[in-house]
């Protein structure tokens, strides 16, 4: 069987009954009553994954993985790499399961994340200046502790569980035209597009990378998975030099688009979510504001969601 055979509806509508006593179904927020509207001539909505218990969508990959660990997996901890977001949510997994969990992380972490880690009960390891340094670590680590290591992208568990995203927003509004999605590692994208697929086959779905690293954009422009020689942006959650073959097939299979923003469109943008909602995203959470607010992509005027996939103050302060 192909790997791609394990992005089907029964597949994601599985991962959601398991994780569905573990997360929040979070609001999808129809966007109204604006003072300054990016979509002037459609309906924007709002999935606000950033009001999940650790703070982005993360948690629901992070616990569709734990739901299928076997108990010695378990018993063994858990280990990752990460810019935050995945560590979050791997800890908390480790947390409900009561057993230990070790996250490696790069320098350009915000202290804010790494303490709430702590809280979870994590322990942590600052290694290297971008993720895909820390990740080299931590296989490493996994090997020699002969800890569960859990990828944050490239893993069929974690995808599943963050395309529920998909079902949870069509479910709720069937007429939906587009989706936007913000890119990093590509798992978010990966399970967002196949799920939505599934469910409606001419749904658009528009990905949205940082300038500074078109992991993705690049990836497609070449038909193939290649690494970037450097970062250079402030989203750090959106940062590695490298996707895997998975994401790759999945994303150039499922997503429509990939477009790029910079860091002062997403700044404006979290400034924009705060304005307007109240609403605190860091610039990884803002990236799909931007993309509309910059007008790149054609959004065919009609009921637009945007994920909004992850909170801090990074973006408004």
């Amino acid at each position: 069987m192909s790997v791609l055979e394990q992005f089907k509806l029964a597949d994601f509508e599985s991962a959601s009954a398991r994780i569905r006593s573990h997360i929040r179904q979070t609001p999808l927020l129809k966007a109204k009553t604006l003072f300054q509207n990016p979509l002037p001539n459609g309906q924007l909505f709002l999935k606000l994954e950033n009001l999940q218990p650790t703070g982005s969508f993360k948690i629901r990959g992070a616990m569709n993985t734990l739901s299928i660990l076997n108990e010695k997996e378990k018993k063994r901890g858990l280990i990752t790499a990460s810019g935050g977001n995945h560590g979050l949510a791997v800890a908390y997994a480790a947390f409900m399961a009561k057993v230990p969990s070790l996250i490696f992380l790069p320098t350009t972490t915000p202290k804010q994340k790494i303490d709430k880690l702590h809280s979870w009960g994590a322990k942590t390891s600052i290694t290297g200046e971008v993720w895909d340094e820390s990740n080299k670590a931590a296989l490493q680590a996994a090997k020699k502790n002969k800890m569960t290591y859990v990828h944050p992208f490239a893993d069929a568990r974690v995808i599943q569980g963050q395309g529920t995203i998909a079902l949870e927003v069509i479910k709720s509004v069937p007429e939906l035209d587009t989706l936007v999605v913000a890119v990093g590692g590509g798992g978010l994208i990966a399970g967002v597009a196949a799920a939505a697929k599934s469910m409606k086959p001419n749904i658009q779905v528009i990905g949205v990378e940082p300038v500074g690293a078109p992991t993705h954009f690049k990836s497609r422009v070449a038909g193939k998975v290649i690494k970037l020689d450097k970062i250079d942006t402030q989203a750090g959650t959106l940062a590695p030099k490298k996707t895997e073959t998975l994401n790759f097939e999945l994303i150039q299979k499922h997503v429509d688009d990939l477009i790029l923003v910079d860091d002062i469109s997403m700044q404006k943008a979290a400034e924009w979510l705060w304005f307007e909602f109240g609403v605190a995203a860091e610039l990884s959470g803002a990236a799909s504001i931007a993309a509309l607010s910059d007008k790149v992509f054609d959004t065919r005027a009609g009921n637009v969601c945007s994920i909004i996939c992850g909170s801090g103050t990074d973006g408004i302060t």
